[in-house]
């Protein structure tokens, strides 16, 4: 925990413990990296309050990204086709310009592609398009970002 304004404290102490962070990066104080080592955050990018970042594999992060509040990221799992569930990590990317809304699941292995918004309380469980909207259980592209993408 941190006071709230204290962005630079927390980005130098998630750099000290190996998560290279950007330029401006914002992350609230109740944010939970797990390993930091193992997370990278574009610049500008923001971490809402109470978003975890579960990263027992890697997590990558682009430029100018919004996680909002209570969103999960998480890379890890148990493998239920054998009797010891055994943990395995795969990788998740969060392309540049993407939000993910509040309280949003995102499963392990998974790719958000660039723009992409993924909406409030969704599942993702398979790539997200870029400059797509998506939403539901699992998340499911729903319409272009743009109304006239340039």
């Amino acid at each position: 925990m941190s006071p709230q304004a204290l962005y630079g404290w927390r980005r130098f102490l998630l750099r000290v413990f190996g998560c290279a962070v950007g330029r401006g990066v914002l992350i609230r104080p109740t944010a939970e990296i797990t390993y930091p080592w193992k997370v990278s955050i574009g610049a500008f990018s923001w971490i809402g309050d109470n978003v975890t970042l579960y990263s027992l594999g890697e997590i990558h992060i682009a430029d100018n990204v919004v996680i909002s509040q209570r969103s999960y990221i998480c890379t890890g799992s148990h493998d239920f086709s054998v009797p010891t569930f055994d943990i395995f990590a795969a990788p998740i990317v969060i392309e540049a310009e993407s939000w993910i809304a509040t309280d949003v699941f995102v499963a392990p292995g998974v790719r958000i592609g660039r723009g992409a918004v993924i909406g409030a309380r969704s599942t993702v469980v398979h790539d997200a398009p870029s400059m797509m909207i998506c939403f539901g259980n699992p998340a499911n592209p729903i319409r272009p970002r743009l109304a006239n993408p340039a």
